[in-house]
């Protein structure tokens, strides 16, 4: 029975590739409705377009979380692991570059 992908960590990835995907249109929308130089008729159409976007093109949606058990706490960001998850794979060998300190 193989392991099963966490769906906190499916939905993670799901947002962070609608953010990615929706990025550069997303940008040049938020411009164009905080310009205070431009006239309003054109920034409220903006602003209307803007809440067209779905949830998941939204860059506050992404959030931290560990890609083995789906933990959204304690992440080490260059691993991608929570805390436990990297010292278990630390201990085991199967991080590259990283071993036990002693002193």
């Amino acid at each position: 029975m193989g392991l099963r992908p966490n769906v906190r960590v499916i939905r993670d990835m799901k947002a962070r590739q609608g953010v990615l995907d929706n990025e550069v249109t997303r940008r040049a929308y938020l411009y164009v409705a905080r310009n205070q130089t431009l006239p309003p008729q054109v920034r409220h159409q903006a602003q209307l377009q803007l809440n067209t976007f779905g949830r998941y093109t939204r860059p506050t949606t992404v959030k931290n979380r560990c890609y083995v058990s789906g933990k959204g706490r304690g992440i080490i960001g260059e691993f991608g692991l929570s805390r436990y998850q990297f010292r278990l794979k630390a201990l085991n060998g199967l991080l590259n570059g990283v071993k036990k300190a002693s002193w």
